[in-house]
């Protein structure tokens, strides 16, 4: 059972699945039964919030494991143990949003490190590292698809920390997780791979040899569009440790409820994943034949650049698409204002369908230059696939084409 660093007393202990039996379960029933046993007190099946900022104590420094919710709370504690059992990790750390995670991690570093950074990622992520962090540590983008590149890299720059997104937002790259840890080992560098647009179901970067994977809890994990969390998972003790103390010393907590909101999520993280995946595969056919797109990126299709390495390291495609219209930024825009079923929103991974234009929307704080160097122009539309009737959503998309 996994608990926060900081209980001094060891909790009795729930009735619930045998840790032999959650060790040996698919991934489908670790969603289910990971950070779920019942509660000891009432045997209710479905935890309860425990929505309080501090805990009383027997006497001074004597309690039964938490002590204020900054630090740690039981129902924060039981997400996390989910966390880190969805990424066969020893530890998981819960936070207040993605881009909080990811604070914390360029915290853990010396002053002046450098990091080696995918060169398509998040536009949250770029504007993280290149105005926040940027008087802080030394950032070398590099397209973490080409191995050679990244020993290149790393040959050069010595980095503390190479940042994997993968696949990429928005054009859908896919670096191969083994071969570039390894590559980073060999430098003793530390590899992250942010592994949100798989989740934990379809991807296990810590499995392939990254040392701490992180996720936007806001997006698949909890994948009902109502709670903006992040999360990191990991193995290594004192890179938690420090990681933890971080979290309790500059804040960005992940908030009881919304700890049970991600935990309720996760009950149907399986099948949520397999309807976004089968939707996105036959959505992503449907544009690949169209006559007004251009290409379409999507890792189930053959004609994506690394179809066999998504093979490889992963057991499902994911439900985003990636698809370029035939036209200008004008049609682009005509085309989006003439969606019904998708909705023109920021974000993704939740159950209903989202469509977006990264240049204006996502990935606006990404200077237009940088943007056009990596592939990312104005005529790149991305779709998150949501669980709805495929059939519907297509029908959808045609709407749409027409008025172009």
């Amino acid at each position: 059972m996994f608990f926060s660093i900081c209980q001094k007393k060891v909790l009795t202990k729930d009735q619930g699945l045998k840790k032999s039996t959650l060790k040996k379960a698919a991934k489908a029933s670790v969603c289910i039964h990971a950070g779920a046993h019942p509660d000891k007190e009432t045997g209710a099946v479905i935890p309860p919030i425990h929505q309080t900022t501090t805990y009383a104590q027997t006497s001074p420094g004597i309690h039964q494991g938490y002590e204020y919710s900054r630090c740690h709370n039981p129902t924060r504690t039981r997400l996390e143990e989910s966390l880190a059992a969805l990424e066969n990790a020893k530890y998981a750390l819960a936070t207040s949003s993605g881009v909080s995670i990811e604070m914390l991690i360029m915290h853990a570093l010396p002053a002046g490190s450098t990091i080696l950074c995918g060169d398509d990622v998040y536009g949250g992520t770029y504007r993280l590292f290149t105005t926040v962090f940027n008087s802080i540590h030394k950032f070398i983008f590099v397209d973490t698809t080409d191995p050679k590149k990244v020993e290149e890299a790393l040959k050069e720059h010595k980095p503390k920390l190479m940042w994997v997104e993968t696949p990429t937002n928005p054009l859908l790259k896919i670096s191969d997780i083994k071969k570039v840890s390894e590559l980073a080992k060999k430098y003793k560098t530390l590899t992250v791979v942010d592994n949100t647009f798989m989740s934990p179901y379809f991807q296990n970067p810590l499995d392939l040899g990254a040392d701490i994977v992180m996720h936007s809890m806001t997006k698949y994990i909890n994948g009902h569009s109502d709670v903006v969390g992040g999360a990191c998972m990991l193995n290594n003790k004192a890179l938690y440790e420090k990681l933890w103390t971080l979290q309790k010393s500059l804040g960005p907590t992940q908030s009881p409820f919304d700890s049970w909101l991600v935990l309720r999520g996760i009950k149907t993280l399986a099948i949520r994943m397999e309807a976004h995946a089968k939707n996105a595969m036959k959505i992503a056919k449907y544009l690949e034949s169209h006559p007004k797109v251009d290409k379409v990126l999507y890792p189930g299709l053959k004609s994506h650049p690394q179809y066999k390495i998504a093979k490889k390291q992963m057991s499902g495609f994911g439900g985003m698409i990636t698809f370029f219209l035939k036209g200008d930024i004008r049609k682009s825009k005509k085309f989006l204002q003439n969606v019904d079923m998708f909705s023109l929103a920021e974000s993704l991974g939740g159950v209903e369908s989202l469509i977006e234009h990264p240049a204006i929307m996502t990935h606006a704080s990404v200077p237009k230059n940088v943007r056009e160097s990596i592939g990312l122009t104005d005529n790149l539309i991305r779709l998150s696939v949501g669980i709805e009737d495929a059939n519907d959503l297509i029908s959808d998309l045609e709407r749409a084409f027409k008025t172009i």
